[in-house]
């Protein structure tokens, strides 16, 4: 029995050690998402801004909280995204924030 319960534990553990490389890829992301839309708009303080799009993911779960932070802070900015080119930027990021946390 000693090998099943040893089993079980290795997947535990590599179960919540995938969950916590995706929180930080999404967080990562995020910030890149910020860092990104900020200088679309202009921002002063672009860093200040990708803490506000990182913080705007904790309101729900998924995405469409960020999206729509982003998207409407854009749209307010007078900066013409769509939805769909703030997804594909999300997507693209995503992939970059992956490669950034593998290589720490």
């Amino acid at each position: 029995m000693s090998g099943m319960s040893d089993r079980e534990k290795a997947f535990e553990n590599k179960f919540a050690h995938d969950q916590e490389l995706r929180f930080k890829a999404e967080a990562r992301r995020n910030k890149l998402l910020g860092q990104w839309a900020g200088g679309l708009l202009g921002k002063a303080d672009i860093d200040a801004y990708a803490k506000e799009v990182v913080a705007s993911d904790f309101n729900e779960a998924g995405d469409e909280d960020v999206l729509r932070k982003v998207g409407g802070d854009l749209k307010a900015g007078g900066v013409s995204v769509t939805d769909e080119e703030i997804r594909a930027k999300m997507q693209e990021l995503l992939v970059v924030a992956v490669a950034q946390i593998q290589g720490e």
